[in-house]
C-alpha cells in the first residue's frame, strides 16, 4: 500500500471558513493535515498545538496520485488563507 501525507501549521482561518464533521465550523489558528492512501485524500485540521483532530466537511476527496493530493493540500490551505481571494473555495474542492 503507498501512502503519502502532508501537514501546514500556523494557517488562520476566518470564522465560518472551516466546516468539520464532527464539531461544526472552527477558525482562528489552524492545522491542516492531508493523508493520501488508497487513491483517497483524507483531509484533518486542529487548532494548532491542540490534540485532537477534526475531519474537513467532504473529506476523503478522490485522488488518483500522490502529485494530486499534494496539490489537493495546498489548495485547501489556499482556500483556508485566502477565502474570497483564493482560486477555488473549500465547497469547490470538497464537492466539484
Amino acid at each position: 500500500m503507498t501512502w503519502a501525507s502532508w501537514t501546514t501549521v500556523g494557517i488562520h482561518a476566518l470564522p465560518g471558513a472551516v466546516h468539520t464533521a464532527e464539531i461544526g465550523v472552527i477558525n482562528g489558528d489552524l492545522t491542516i493535515h492531508t493523508t493520501w492512501s488508497e487513491n483517497l485524500a483524507h483531509v484533518a485540521v486542529q487548532y494548532t498545538g491542540a490534540s485532537d483532530w477534526y475531519t474537513m466537511a467532504g473529506s476523503p476527496v478522490p485522488c488518483a496520485s500522490e502529485e494530486a493530493s499534494r496539490t489537493f493540500h495546498q489548495a485547501v490551505v489556499e482556500a483556508v488563507r485566502g477565502g474570497e481571494r483564493a482560486d477555488a473555495s473549500l465547497e469547490e474542492l470538497f464537492h466539484p
